[in-house]
């Protein structure tokens, strides 16, 4: 396992759950911090939370979906801290509604900021992670391997994550860049809380049950699942399952390719 200690790490979405997390477990192992997020005041409180730091640590308010934006930050962290060894790439966002019943518009915040926000910063510290043969962290989601009613654009979007991460690692591996693909399960944060709704799923009577449901079904906790993410990063694993239930329908997935229908709604018990 590579040691993170001074290591230079890029954390987007740190203002909240996940991000979060793995922002306070990457500063307990001694690395050095460039932590991003749109909510400033979330990231404030994750800079509170960390204290000290001096100018190992860095905070900026990061919108991924600008390009402009994403090109302009790698730049300046290339002249302030040299290159980055490490880019965790957690920001994201999450949609409710049938697809039927969405607006394309929701398709396109949600592609925004999942996926193409991760390929921005991707194509924008790519050189640095080449000089230093650095590590490439995407998160994806158990719902990048199976799909599930109500959640057809975050679904989407994470497939893509998937599929662009495992491509990316075939073609960086020769160059001694390790890229890492992670599928969380059900993780106790305010992702579905703060989703936006478009519609109910079917089987769903109100916005309260179904937030209630996903907060039964999130058994992992964000530092749990910061953990795992941090450990297998810095193992150089190319693809991380976290929490039971993610494990549970990776394997199921590749049981049953084309029948597992039944089991998304019993995830959070729907049926």
């Amino acid at each position: 396992m590579i040691s993170l200690n001074n290591k230079r790490c890029i954390v987007t979405g740190a203002g909240s759950g996940i991000g979060r997390a793995v922002a306070l477990d990457l500063a307990w192992r001694g690395a050095s911090l460039a932590l991003s997020d749109i909510d400033e005041a979330g990231l404030a409180e994750t800079r509170n939370l960390i204290g000290g730091g001096g100018d190992r640590h860095r905070h900026d308010r990061l919108d991924v979906s600008d390009r402009d934006a994403v090109a302009r930050y790698a730049a300046s962290l290339s002249n302030a801290w040299g290159p980055a060894n490490f880019l965790f790439n957690i920001a994201g966002l999450s949609r409710i509604g049938a697809f039927a019943e969405t607006p394309l518009a929701s398709f396109d915040k949600v592609m925004d900021v999942n996926f193409y926000g991760t390929v921005a910063m991707c194509r924008a510290f790519l050189p640095q992670l080449r000089e230093t043969r650095g590590t490439i962290v995407n998160i994806s989601s158990i719902f990048g391997l199976i799909g599930f009613p109500g959640q057809a654009h975050y679904c989407a979007s994470k497939f893509a994550v998937r599929g662009f991460s495992e491509t990316l690692a075939m073609e960086l591996a020769p160059e001694g860049v390790c890229v890492t693909c992670v599928h969380p399960g059900a993780v106790a944060t305010n992702i579905v809380r703060a989703a936006e709704l478009d519609a109910l799923p079917g089987g769903v009577k109100s916005r309260e049950k179904f937030n209630k449901k996903f907060d039964k079904a999130a058994r992992t906790s964000p530092e749990r699942a910061a953990r795992v993410i941090v450990n297998g990063a810095a193992k150089g694993k190319r693809r991380i399952v976290v929490g039971a239930d993610g494990h549970v329908v990776s394997i199921l997935q590749r049981l049953f390719p084309r029948s597992y229908a039944w089991l998304p709604p019993r995830l959070i018990g729907w049926r």
